[in-house]
């Protein structure tokens, strides 16, 4: 059957680019909206800042970081032995899948529910492998570690906002002179910032640069970034011109024009680890194609990239955002809770610090799912009355949907591209 591989090789990499690019443009419209959301929510930054910096950064964290070799299968969801003999249910699938996660993010997206990419393309892969050719095909462990996340990812994130948010009500807004208690504390925020931003992009994003760091190198090179960081920060907060005598509202009022200048460089760390780690979604399933086409209908451990397909999916991710992104930045930083910037910034932080644990501990995540969890940290800090429950159990439903959503659609994509091909 290798020969439908060769007969139709160059049709079947066109529609697994044109594919690969609906999954981009969902992924930006949906992931990179979350990334942004906060940000965007707090009045940080307007939409049309965060378009621009989420442009910026997520193309040069996927075109730069966003992995030389990528693994064929997605994180080792299908076992590629059972492909050995027909490489081309491999490449039906694969095409399947791009379309079916890609058409299920848009109409997520266009509801503006904040749902997860990984997720999405996991249960696309899942989906076809186990009804096209047998569902000793998948590892169900991982699977089962998946919707485990469901909970423990989002736990972990808003339990460490809470925290967060908590310590800078106890810091700073509750006394008696909250415009000095920034100046003192702030910089040490900025620091933590700084230490867990530099690692998530150091963990995340630089190793596809061929950049490896050794586990104390990293941690090295966090806490060197860390202190330059509160160094500079206590530097720019000591020219701001704030009158410490105000009243307590326009005191409030200066502390989070402070946060808010943190929000945008935690933004920019965001956007540029998201778009090393998460273009791979896009990316990785094209590669396959490409890979198996190309050889011949020959399956090996690591695809490696045409030059064409990273452009293809940094360009996909921006566009999505650009055109199509306010729905769900809308949901995360209006529609879940009240954010300000200091709120914001507790969100963020909590979000980057739970990726980093899960980069440690291998536990499969969601970048959404973190971010929403955080979040919900946030608004909990503040009383249950402060959280849109109507709005957290959409997207709830969201999540739990997404999984049968992309294999349901993925099957039925799967069989119709067999139909034609074979």
């Amino acid at each position: 059957m290798v020969d439908v591989l060769v007969a139709n090789g160059p049709m079947l990499i066109a529609i697994a680019a044109a594919f690969g690019f609906l999954m981009a443009w969902g992924i930006g419209a949906n992931d990179v909206a979350n990334a942004m959301g906060t940000s965007v929510g707090s009045n940080a930054i307007t939409i049309k800042q965060a378009i621009i910096i989420a442009m910026i950064f997520e193309f040069c964290g996927a075109y730069l970081a966003g992995g030389e070799v990528t693994s064929t299968i997605r994180k080792g969801i299908i076992d590629a032995s059972y492909f050995t003999a027909t490489p081309e249910l491999l490449v039906y699938g694969m095409i399947a899948a791009l379309l079916a996660a890609g058409i299920w993010l848009v109409v997520a997206s266009a509801l503006g529910w904040p749902v997860s990419t990984t997720h999405s393309i996991i249960g696309a892969i899942v989906g076809f492998a186990a009804v096209g050719v047998g569902t000793d095909a998948v590892a169900w462990g991982k699977v089962a570690g998946i919707v485990g996340s469901w909970v423990v990812t989002p736990a972990i994130s808003g339990f460490i906002a809470f925290l967060i948010f908590q310590s800078v009500q106890k810091l700073i807004f509750d006394t008696d002179n909250p415009l000095n208690n920034a100046k003192r504390y702030v910089p040490f925020y900025m620091a933590l910032a700084g230490f867990v931003m530099s690692l998530v992009t150091i963990t995340k994003g630089l190793k596809h640069v061929g950049l490896h760091f050794s586990t104390v190198e990293a941690y090295g090179l966090a806490v060197a970034v860390a202190i330059a960081v509160g160094i500079f920060g206590k530097v720019a907060i000591a020219r701001l011109k704030m009158d410490t005598s105000a009243d307590s509202k326009t005191q409030f009022g200066n502390v989070e024009k402070v946060f808010a200048i943190l929000m945008v460089v935690t933004a920019c760390c965001m956007a540029f680890a998201h778009g090393s780690n998460d273009v791979a979604n896009a990316i990785g399933p094209l590669a396959a194609v490409v890979s198996v086409v190309e050889s011949g209908g020959e399956i090996g451990k690591k695809a490696v990239l045409a030059w064409w397909i990273l452009p293809l999916g940094a360009t996909g991710i921006v566009m999505g955002l650009a055109i199509f992104g306010k729905r769900v930045m809308k949901t995360i930083g209006k529609n879940i809770t009240h954010l300000t910037p200091s709120r914001g910034f507790a969100a963020e932080l909590a979000a980057a610090s739970t990726v980093v644990i899960a980069s440690g501990t291998g536990l499969p995540i969601s970048t959404t799912q973190t971010l929403v969890g955080a979040v919900l940290g946030v608004g909990m800090a503040r009383g249950i009355a402060a959280i849109n429950l109507s709005v957290v159990r959409n997207i709830v439903v969201s999540w739990v949907v997404t999984l049968p959503a992309g294999a349901a659609l993925s099957i039925l994509f799967f069989f119709t591209i067999k139909g034609i091909f074979g």
